[in-house]
């Protein structure tokens, strides 16, 4: 897809101009389209913060580039690869994003997209994600589940596994070989991407909803669900009491992710948002985590709370600690 013309004009030149008089000339100018503006080089200034001043002269306001990257994110824009002006100087284009995600509940187009069990399949617009592509899930992902220790073959449940993505670095991600997968989905399409991933007769993946669960599932070492649990239609905590009860080894550890972040033409988007908001809004994520965490610590779990455009809950009960950050149960 081409990208939206970027205005001939000459990009204007920041030197030493405070931070929101630059947000005010990009908010006022980007309704017409992409707008570029030139900035003392980030790389002029390495082991400086943001707003100290660099140069030969001290003449140049320092901003680090993931700054950039911050203010563009804030305005809903994509920041395009910055190019050199000069030797001082680079052009950095914002460009607005389009559309939010079709798959994002209240767009619309989901509920026109066809099935509710495909609206995750291997067809749909979703299955161009590939989270583990993306260092902000990657890395917080290999915290969260490097905390658990698993034994050789210990079996593993994925609640809402799709075709797998998040199992692909689960054996990198703990150390541990031999893992035995089932995964759960309503997903036909999805499922069948899963099975020929894994093929191997150890695991196995059954097309079900999470409401209700087959019988003879058993009971695993570890349970994994990344996004899934606060799905609409899911009742979320009857589906925990059930794990905890029915489905966890007395020395199981769980990793649950909650989706903390909005999908828009090709770029997440951090901050979790609720239906008719513009803004993102974390008090019912900040609530939902809150009894998770009450709840697992009345069964014997210590959490840990991690990640960005996931915030990964770890739970783990009758395993070592090792000495990272372990969290103290709140006061009810």
């Amino acid at each position: 897809m081409p990208r939206p013309p970027v205005s001939a004009e000459r990009p204007r030149r920041f030197h030493a101009e405070p931070l929101v008089l630059i947000l005010s000339h990009l908010e006022a100018a980007l309704g017409s389209g992409p707008v570029s503006i030139e900035v003392p080089d980030p790389d002029l200034g390495p082991g400086h913060y943001a707003g100290e001043r660099v140069g030969p002269g001290g003449d140049w306001v320092h901003r680090p580039l993931r700054s950039w990257c911050d203010l563009a994110e804030g305005l809903s824009c994509r920041l395009r690869t910055p190019r050199a002006a000069g030797d001082t100087h680079v052009v950095l284009t914002f460009e607005p994003l389009g559309a939010e995600a079709p798959w994002h509940a209240g767009s619309g187009e989901a509920e026109r997209a066809g099935p509710p069990q495909e609206r995750y399949g291997a067809a749909s617009a979703f299955a161009r994600v590939r989270k583990f592509e993306d260092a902000g899930f990657l890395l917080p992902w290999r915290e969260a589940a490097g905390r658990l220790r698993l034994p050789p073959g210990a079996r593993v449940l994925d609640l809402g596994v799709n075709r797998g993505d998040e199992l692909a670095a689960f054996e990198w991600a703990t150390g541990a070989h031999a893992l035995r997968f089932t995964g759960v989905d309503h997903s036909a399409s999805a499922l069948a991407e899963a099975r020929a991933a894994f093929p191997e007769a150890r695991h196995s993946f059954v097309q079900a909803d999470l409401n209700a669960l087959p019988a003879g599932l058993g009971r695993f070492d570890a349970v994994v669900s990344v996004g899934t649990l606060q799905s609409p239609g899911v009742d979320d905590r009857a589906l925990l009491r059930r794990l905890v009860q029915e489905h966890l080894e007395p020395r199981a550890a769980m990793v649950l992710g909650f989706p903390n972040s909005r999908f828009r033409d090709g770029e997440a988007l951090y901050g979790a948002r609720v239906r008719n908001l513009s803004e993102p809004d974390l008090s019912l994520l900040v609530k939902d985590l809150s009894f998770y965490r009450r709840y697992l610590h009345q069964h014997g779990f210590r959490t840990f709370l991690g990640g960005k455009y996931d915030l990964l809950l770890t739970a783990v009960r009758g395993q070592p600690s090792d000495g990272r950050d372990e969290a103290v149960p709140p006061e009810d």
